[in-house]
């Protein structure tokens, strides 16, 4: 990998370039700056590196009528792109290579780290763990013929460290990734994302300078050859429904490294984007996530319950030494490689429009024969390539039988209470509540008839689970819910099913939302992610 700090450098370099070359607007950029900033660190006065931050704005703030803007707008350039620049190590991506197999076969065998190497021939190894498909044959080739950007679904705080195994094991080179700024607050977990090819991403900041620092940044790693992992979706998704608005503006980096990459003339322009589907029968975080989407979404109709622990180092243990001891599987899946256009790409790089035939998109940046830059023209081609990733998350997301589970018993309690908004009916949902076993098999059977239909229709796909016998599937997903660390989501008694946690049945049944599964009306209330 190329170093970060060139990387950096560049991006600041072409962000300077165009911020002075507007007229009069350095000191404009400055003051906006200064403005977002104050305002992030009002809304967050403990965050990370919040003094030292406080410390340069206000500087910044004192200089501003007394000396030149443009030389302030380098600083808050060039502090910004130094942030946001990885570290990658092959040394330490070497040694993580040989270790992190081994640490996440012991943690998906819920062991402790101690002990794995005492019990490596015992236990499962972590491939049986892991479930690779979908379109993975082309991408070997793909990355010998251009630069991959894989964009997957984003649900845990796993996916990096689930993803960058895959890649891995798959034999792909590695790849460079934003994270979460707070992911690198651990200062072991920190290092190691820094040095095996994460850059930092820090949502938190609404300063638009920033932003195009960041943007310019991930073009570059792109233009440089530098395969690369994003999460359209941003943050992980609250409610665990399937994205479908994307943020566009790191996936139009996709366009404009290409764009760049014809206009230098450079021997491998071409750009290919990868779906990826992640698929877990549980989210290790689920429940913060479920009660965080619907206080936001619900606001005063929504009353959250006590925290579970979920971010807590033994609650995972815990979790995964219960999970993992029922064969569980985590499934990722590979959609067809894109072009920056959101047409499909063969096996030889060629794009291929709706009908099958080969087409040069080289032609779609063209005006009178030479490339041009166009943001209304190249915001429309990004918006079809975002409605074709979404397309093949919504195909390539693997049903399991939990999902299929929560979804017919909140259904099944849903019915006879037309009219009720989700959050009137969690509130009568409450831990304790009983729901008669048959009917909700029958809904779960019935769904299951449906999904293999949409399955069919390519809007879908289906575990192993579900396609063998219906009544397996069933007392399998009850099996994987009782591995909730504090209570079942739901447990059987009697002739009963017993709620544990109403907002976790609710945010489990979502990832099948917008399937129209038993005609069930959507319990989505806002597009809150």
């Amino acid at each position: 990998m190329i170093s970060g700090k060139e990387i950096a450098h560049e991006a600041a370099r072409r962000v300077l370039a165009r911020s002075k070359g507007a007229q009069g607007r350095s000191f404009e950029l400055v003051a906006e700056s200064v403005f977002h900033e104050r305002e992030r660190l009002m809304r967050n006065p403990h965050g990370r590196a919040s003094e030292a931050d406080r410390a340069f704005v206000e500087g910044i703030a004192r200089q501003l009528g007394a000396i030149g803007a443009d030389g302030l707008l380098e600083d808050i350039v060039r502090r910004y792109a130094h942030e946001i620049e990885g570290r990658f190590d092959p040394k330490v991506y070497g040694f993580a290579t040989r270790v992190l197999p081994l640490g996440l076969t012991a943690l998906l065998n819920g062991t402790r780290a101690r002990d794995a190497l005492f019990r490596v021939p015992e236990l499962r190894s972590l491939s049986d763990r892991v479930s690779i498909s979908g379109e993975t044959a082309p991408l070997a080739r793909l990355a010998r013929l251009g630069t991959l950007v894989f964009t997957p679904t984003h649900v845990s705080n796993l996916d990096s460290l689930l993803f960058g195994y895959t890649i891995f094991r798959m034999g792909l080179p590695p790849v460079a990734y934003g994270a979460g700024l707070n992911l690198f607050e651990s200062r072991t977990l920190g290092y190691f994302m820094h040095h095996l090819g994460a850059y930092s991403v820090d949502r938190s900041k609404t300063d638009p300078l920033y932003r195009a620092v960041l943007k310019e940044y991930a073009t570059v790693l792109l233009e440089r050859g530098e395969h690369g992992l994003f999460f359209p979706g941003g943050t992980r998704s609250r409610s665990f429904a399937v994205e479908s608005k994307l943020k566009k503006g790191l996936l139009g980096t996709t366009l404009a490294a290409y764009r760049n990459n014809l206009v230098a003339g450079r021997a491998k322009p071409k750009v290919f984007v990868v779906p990826v589907t992640c698929s877990y029968p549980l989210v290790l975080e689920g429940y913060s996530l479920a009660e965080e989407y619907l206080l936001r979404a619900g606001r005063e109709k929504y009353i959250p319950h006590d925290d579970d622990g979920s971010d807590n180092a033994r609650f995972w243990l815990s979790f995964f030494e219960k999970l993992l001891a029922l064969d569980a599987e985590v499934h990722v899946r590979f959609g067809a490689a894109l072009d920056p256009f959101g047409n499909r790409v063969d096996a030889d790089g060629t794009s291929r429009d709706p009908r099958g035939r080969p087409i040069d998109p080289a032609g779609y940046l063209e005006q009178r024969g030479r490339i041009t830059e166009d943001p209304t023209r190249d915001q429309a081609y990004t918006e079809i390539l975002e409605r074709e990733i979404v397309r093949a998350y919504h195909r390539d997301n693997i049903a399991m039988p939990t999902w299929l589970l929560a979804f017919a018993a909140l259904e099944q309690h849903r019915r006879g209470r037309e009219g009720h908004d989700v959050f009137r009916l969690l509130r009568e949902l409450v831990r304790g509540t009983r729901l008669p076993i048959e009917p909700v098999r029958a809904l779960f059977n019935e769904a299951l008839d449906e999904l293999k239909l949409l399955e069919g229709a390519e809007r879908v796909a289906l575990s192993d689970e579900l396609r063998g016998d219906k009544s397996a599937a069933f007392d399998r997903a009850i099996a994987c819910f009782a591995t909730w660390h504090k209570d079942p989501v739901l447990r059987v008694k009697d002739s009963w099913l017993i709620v544990g946690e109403p907002s976790l049945l609710y945010y489990y049944r979502n990832r099948l939302e917008g399937l129209g599964l038993l005609s069930a009306p959507s319990l989505l209330p806002a597009e809150v992610q």
